[in-house]
């Protein structure tokens, strides 16, 4: 059977460290409340002349690196972003041009949080179809410049980052096993950037904030947690394995007390759930590629391992896949 083989990872987080404490432009007494709430402790920061595709390029290289992948021999790049370069052209076109993938097509992709899952999902399938023997997936997010500063529901929680995945065809027992999907665009609302597009051009704005993502912090933690669990329950019934079959477990980095919250409605000890977003709080779309890339690279993931990952995001949206590393 022709899988979709994990082939190497990689991923890229800023060098500038901002702590929970230096965000002195909030009260002070407001500062514990982050950790407590979420359990962001520290964010990476992009230097400002730096863009989504810098981030995405410095992941992929090192993808690519690791197994000394020619950049020509790539047959297609797909990137996940929610806060692109710009509205047009995709921001994976730059990113293909930087790395020198000559050879590949390359297109974005954005279901804001859940990218990863979808990501995955549609370069297995890409592969799956016999058309292709690789392809780079990235997600890459960098929030820090659609963030309204004094925004206390939103600035604290976002950092920038990117990850990287390069899949090739394999007939072991590697690979993407199963994916699962799902969307409720009745809550579109809940997570988003309100201008820039053609529901609301700049200059029909009636506050700059409008041009600054939004959340609805509440609706989503219930959201995450319900369908967080539901989803994984459901792609494991669909596959035909069981829980105490999973080795390990990677959630979108969103906030410590939804991972938790969805290891003790599945019964699953919270030991077998990666964790960072203490580190690196929400980078989004690129927040599960990330800690899989570190899980691996830390001989915490090892091949073999039978892994889940799982993200929910703006659309609504939320996904799974499980994959054999």
């Amino acid at each position: 059977m022709r899988n979709s083989v994990i082939f190497s990872t990689g991923s890229h987080l800023p060098e500038s460290v901002v702590p929970n404490e230096d965000l002195t432009h909030f009260p002070s007494s407001s500062i514990k409340l982050i950790a407590q709430k979420t359990g962001v402790l520290s964010r990476r920061i992009a230097p400002e002349e730096e863009c989504t595709s810098d981030l995405a390029i410095k992941a992929a290289r090192r993808c690519l690196q690791k197994v000394d992948f020619p950049a020509e021999r790539i047959q297609g790049i797909v990137l996940s972003t929610s806060s692109p370069d710009r509205m047009q052209p995709a921001t994976a076109t730059r990113v293909q041009h930087e790395l020198g993938a000559t050879n590949a097509f390359a297109f974005d992709i954005n279901s804001v949080c859940s990218g990863s899952t979808f990501g995955i999902c549609m370069a297995d399938a890409l592969i799956k179809s016999g058309k292709f023997e690789n392809i780079l997936f990235i997600a890459s997010e960098m929030y820090s410049k659609i963030l309204y500063k004094r925004d206390f529901c939103t600035f604290p929680l976002f950092g920038d980052g990117a990850g990287a995945i390069l899949f090739r065809a394999g007939n072991s027992g590697r690979g993407v096993y199963h994916s699962c999907l799902r969307t409720d665009g009745s809550r579109s609302d809940a997570v988003c950037v309100p201008a820039g597009g053609t529901m609301l051009p700049f200059q029909k704005m009636t506050s700059p904030r409008l041009a600054y993502f939004k959340m609805h912090g509440t609706a989503v933690f219930e959201f995450a947690t319900n369908q967080g669990a539901e989803i994984i329950l459901q792609l494991l019934e669909e596959a035909g394995a069981a829980l105490q079959d999973i080795d390990w477990f990677i959630c979108h980095q969103a906030n410590i007390n939804i991972i938790e919250t969805i290891a003790d409605r599945l019964s699953v000890s919270r030991e077998k759930f990666v964790v960072n977003v203490d580190r690196y709080a929400n980078t989004a779309s690129a927040s599960v590629l990330v800690a899989l890339d570190e899980a691996i690279s830390d001989n915490i993931v090892r091949e073999g391992d039978l892994v889940v990952t799982s993200a929910f995001g703006g659309g609504l949206s939320w996904g799974a896949n499980l994959i054999r590393i």
